[in-house]
């Protein structure tokens, strides 16, 4: 008989509005935010790395190389201080991670969705800038000026050009400051504007000509750029801006065990920041999403005995996550806090089928050739008949 979870009453907190700057450029709140930045999730292991850090640090960097090694794949510290590992996968990709930081060279973390660009590249910020927030998020909508500066439309018109009517962008705080700039999606942009990054890339500084003047780029400035070659509506970057860049690609999880160790430890990460009255998920449940998430995207059975169709998204690891993370809290607020197949389904379905026609063939057929035959399996396709999927 399952267990059940007390649920603790208490009493509600008014939610704090008021913010207050640390003087890092981060905003602080009174109450607790929803997700917080790495430099400010993890200062606890920046400051413990900090002191212990006796290497040489490249100019302006807060830690070493080693450091930021230990900080981003785990270790234990002389003085016995444990720092939880943030990327679980080669090593040597995150030694050239970081050895290009220390260059002249841009970094692009590259890859299909869900393989931890965008986590890699805002603990390596954290770590080398101690701030995570020099962001610059690429859409279709993108422009220049959110690249490279704007205007105060106000001002402009009352003075005129001048400094104080000029609206910096993260990028060209990143310059003045030496620290690193983060362009998320950077295949989202149009490819005019991807292009304006050719300049500050090559000739590291940031031309204002209607002020007759340039940023320049200060010691330990540089740029990691995230892309993925696999969503639809991406833009090609020019060769150009390429040759700038010294491209790292992110992969899938080799096996099974690294796979299911990363969902585990994000998901009771996310558990334990949402405050879901939940036990911790079970070790078996997230196996089977991680052993339906593989098959499926590798086309075949783990055995390699049952050729099997591919659904038209990436499956990712990131989703295993949060599909572990959506059944959590079905289990916590309608289960009796114990994850199971029924808290699990709908968001497993919704993960796989993106086509509402050719999807839901390739999970009907999966659901029939493997799921409804395999031992220990029977309450998964019991409880996706009974959400009709």
């Amino acid at each position: 008989m399952a267990k059940k979870v007390a649920r603790k009453k208490t009493p509600r907190k008014k939610a704090a509005t008021a913010t207050a700057s640390n003087g890092n450029g981060v905003s602080e709140t009174d109450g607790k935010a929803l997700r917080l930045h790495a430099e400010q999730q993890y200062a606890a292991e920046l400051e413990a790395l900090a002191e212990v850090d006796d290497r040489q640090r490249p100019p302006n960097w807060k830690l070493s190389p080693w450091a930021v090694k230990t900080y981003l794949l785990g270790g234990k510290l002389d003085n016995g201080f444990e720092v939880t590992p943030k990327y679980i996968g080669r090593e040597r990709l995150m030694e050239i991670a970081i050895a290009t930081l220390a260059t002249d060279r841009a970094l692009l973390l590259y890859g299909v969705p869900g393989t931890a660009k965008s986590w890699v590249s805002e603990h390596l910020s954290a770590a080398i800038s101690g701030i995570s927030t020099l962001l610059i998020q690429g859409t279709a909508g993108t422009d220049e000026a959110t690249l490279r500066y704007g205007w105060n439309y106000a001002r402009l018109l009352a003075e005129g050009p001048s400094e104080a009517a000029l609206v910096r962008s993260p990028l060209m705080d990143a310059m003045s400051t030496g620290r690193i700039a983060r362009v998320e999606e950077l295949t989202r942009i149009p490819s005019e504007v991807q292009d304006t990054l050719i300049t500050i890339l090559s000739e590291k500084m940031l031309p204002i000509p209607e002020l007759n003047t340039e940023v320049q780029a200060q010691r330990g400035f540089n740029v990691i750029a995230t892309a993925n070659n696999r969503d639809k509506g991406v833009n090609e970057l020019s060769s150009a801006l390429l040759r700038r860049f010294n491209t790292v690609i992110l992969p899938v999880p080799d096996g099974m065990d690294e796979e299911v160790q990363i969902v585990e430890r994000r998901a009771d990460q996310l558990g334990r920041a949402l405050e879901l009255p939940a036990e911790k998920p079970a070790l078996e449940e997230i196996r089977r999403i991680v052993t339906v998430f593989r098959e499926l995207r590798n086309g075949v059975t783990e055995d390699g005995r049952t050729k099997l169709k591919s659904p038209s998204g990436t499956l990712s690891t990131a989703e295993a996550i949060s599909v572990v993370s959506s059944g959590l809290a079905m289990a916590a607020f309608y289960g009796d806090g114990v994850l199971k197949a029924s808290d699990l389904i709908a968001s497993l379905v919704g993960a796989v089928v993106k086509d509402p026609v050719q999807d839901q063939i390739v999970w009907q057929e999966y659901l029939q050739t493997v799921v409804k035959d395999r031992d220990g399996w029977k309450d998964l396709y019991r409880a996706s008949r009974e959400v009709g999927a």
